[in-house]
Formats: C-alpha cells, structure tokens, sequence
C-alpha cells in the first residue's frame, strides 16, 4: 500500500469516527438509583442530559442521602453509556483495521 492509499484510508477513517461520534449523541441510556427516586440519562458520549429526582427522596435534612443517589445514579448512567458507545464503535469500525481488529475491543472511544 502506498503513501497516498494510506493517506486516503486515514482520511476515510477520520471521517466514520466524526459520523460515529454524531450518532453517539443520539444513543440514549437511563439509570437509576434509590429504587427509581433517582434517573439519570446520558448519551453515548458519555455525557449526562437529564437528572430526575422524585420529590419523596427531597429531604432538607437529609442531603447527604441524596448526594449519594445522584452520585451513584451518574456512575451507573456513565457504566451503560460506555457499553452502548463501545457496541457502537465495534459495530462501525469492524472490519476497517488491517486483520479484522475493531476499535471496540481496545475500548477506543
């Protein structure tokens, strides 16, 4: 392969990650925490959009309580958005890597 193939390759590479980074702005994942009185939903880049809370778990005197679901609601809401990113990429990038290597395998993101 020469220069200017590889070149082209990478160039074509370059442009599937900026399509594949668009659609993961269009994957969606929710997570909860507190038995559901706490949903976070992020997307596939790994960005948290939405924090619902129940009113029921809004304790003045308890805020430590509630820092904690929240805590471990974006936590669990980042895991999922992970998965779904890497299903993606190794959906998208298989077979594009010289010997059949996807990205989804190295955890590329």
């Amino acid at each position: 392969m020469n220069m200017a193939d590889m070149f082209g390759k990478l160039t074509d590479f370059q442009k599937k990650m900026e399509e594949v980074k668009e659609q993961l702005n269009h994957i969606e994942v929710e997570a909860e925490a507190g038995g559901g009185m706490v949903r976070v939903t992020a997307n596939g880049n790994r960005e948290v959009t939405s924090i619902k809370l129940d009113r029921d778990i809004v304790d003045p005197n308890d805020t430590e309580m509630l820092e904690d679901l929240i805590v471990a609601g974006i936590n669990q809401a980042i895991r999922k958005a992970e998965e779904a990113s890497q299903e993606k990429m190794a959906e998208i990038t298989k077979g594009m890597l010289p010997g059949g290597l996807d990205l989804g395998n190295f955890g590329m993101k």
